[in-house]
């Protein structure tokens, strides 16, 4: 006999649900919900409370963190022509970043249970709940775990006084991109260029799901091959 395929129930939190779906779960994370009141995630509150984010806060916390490091670089004997070397440097860095972890980490392919649930709470909620705008930034948790090994590989090709300069530019580029693609989701531009970053990333969600992984730029979309058409989306929200 063959066993039924396991239903999903909106109703129901979803986390400890995805990871039953096994190999039907790439299909389904893929079909997206569009509606702007996200889903429950877990049972206990406060595990809930700790994915929603609203979007204000990601300048509110590491703002005050890009400044820190980059007043820390010029107290160190650089100058403001320097530390904006840096800065620009950073943010290019952050943009390769961007794109390594959105085609490689957020678009792995799993279909075990404990895999389809850690890509659920990772970048499979935000494929299958576009609209969840409380789930459209990185949780300050789960950010500032991500600050370590970037810290870390700066260090491997900086000069102590240079690598919080380069780390601000970096985290920098964090807070443009995580702004950028809250205002690409819930924004309405009305001229280039976020007019058509706005199509560009809706044609990943809404058309071609393998092609279009940049969010601030299309440039390591250029350089990789990863650049989609330029047919329009066949869906809008």
């Amino acid at each position: 006999m063959v066993a039924s395929a396991f239903t999903v129930d909106l109703d129901k939190p979803l986390v400890f649900q995805v990871g039953h779906l096994e190999e039907q779960y790439q299909e389904w994370v893929h079909q997206p919900i569009v509606c702007k009141e996200g889903p429950r995630f877990f049972e206990n509150d406060i595990l809930e409370f700790l994915t929603r984010t609203k979007w204000w806060a990601v300048p509110l916390i590491w703002l005050p963190i890009v400044c820190w490091c980059l007043s820390t670089s010029i107290k160190m004997g650089n100058t403001i022509t320097d530390v904006a070397m840096m800065i620009g440097f950073g943010i290019f860095l952050w943009t390769l970043i961007e794109y390594v972890l959105h085609r490689f980490l957020f678009h792995i392919k799993t279909k075990s249970y404990w895999g389809n649930t850690a890509h659920y709470l990772l970048h499979g909620c935000h494929h299958k709940h576009p609209m969840d705008g409380l789930r459209l930034v990185f949780p300050p948790a789960a950010a500032a775990i991500l600050c370590f090994p970037f810290w870390n590989m700066i260090k491997l090709f900086s000069t102590p006084s240079t690598t919080p300069g380069l780390f601000g530019g970096g985290l920098l580029g964090y807070v443009i991109y995580d702004c950028t693609h809250y205002y690409l989701h819930h924004g309405q531009p009305s001229s280039d260029p976020a007019k058509y970053l706005k199509k560009y990333h809706l044609n990943h969600h809404f058309r071609i799901q393998t092609k279009g992984f940049g969010i601030t730029s299309t440039l390591w979309d250029h350089v990789f091959g990863t650049l989609p058409s330029t047919k329009t989306v066949d869906k809008s929200i």
